[in-house]
């Protein structure tokens, strides 16, 4: 399983870069409105820079096919990186199918059932977003979700990949790998957390206390 970082914070990117453990960068216009962003292609461009080579989802915001296929091209221009994020809408596939024709990758967002999963398959997604902890908000079963999606896309050799999103904890990320997803994407504070543990802290420490024992100290 790949991990992709969720955010448009620059020193997120920037730090989660050099951690060496991302493969790409999701964005959305939440968190470029959080991350205070002024010019979002400038952004753009830069979280490619210090992810080279990963897949980077910029998501567009126009409601008709036609804004949505403007906004595509000149965010696919910046960089072979950008990955364009489409919410899951009947003129958003529209969309996604005239862009896979023209070899630009998609990413279909907002994904909260296997039958939108297919859909968005059929109409050429290179990604699809199925949210996990969007749904266990609302007492249905996220992680569920994502196993129902990887299997029909194992079942029927679909190319697009499954990015589970709308990770809330570590323990979420285990378990959308043990669904089998082919990607996680999650935010700056939960990739931090995947570090953690309490007895890898108390190693460290017996560690420093036994080395500096050693040397008298």
């Amino acid at each position: 399983m790949k991990i992709f970082l969720d955010s448009a914070d620059l020193n997120e990117v920037r730090t989660a870069s050099e951690w060496g453990v991302i493969s790409g960068v999701t964005t959305n216009p939440t968190l470029v409105a959080r991350a205070g962003a002024k010019d979002f292609k400038a952004v753009v461009a830069e979280i490619c820079r210090l992810v080279p080579g990963g897949p980077i989802s910029a998501e567009v915001i126009s409601n008709d096919t036609a804004g949505i296929l403007k906004e595509a091209r000149e965010l696919a221009v910046i960089n072979p990186q950008v990955v364009i994020k489409i919410p899951i809408t009947p003129v958003g596939l529209a969309a996604v199918k005239q862009l896979a024709t023209e070899g630009i990758s998609t990413n279909v967002t907002l994904v909260f059932s296997t039958a939108q999963a297919i859909l968005a398959a059929a109409a050429g997604a290179t990604f699809v977003s199925p949210f996990v902890g969007r749904l266990d908000d609302i007492g249905a079963n996220g992680l569920d979700l994502i196993r129902e999606i990887v299997t029909v896309m194992d079942i029927y050799q679909y190319p697009t990949e499954v990015i589970a999103a709308s990770i809330r904890h570590p323990q979420h990320v285990v378990e959308v790998a043990l669904a089998g997803t082919h990607i996680a994407t999650v935010p700056y504070k939960v990739l931090r957390q995947l570090f953690e543990h309490p007895l890898t802290v108390q190693g460290m420490e017996r560690f420093q206390a036994d080395w500096e024992a050693l040397q008298g100290k």
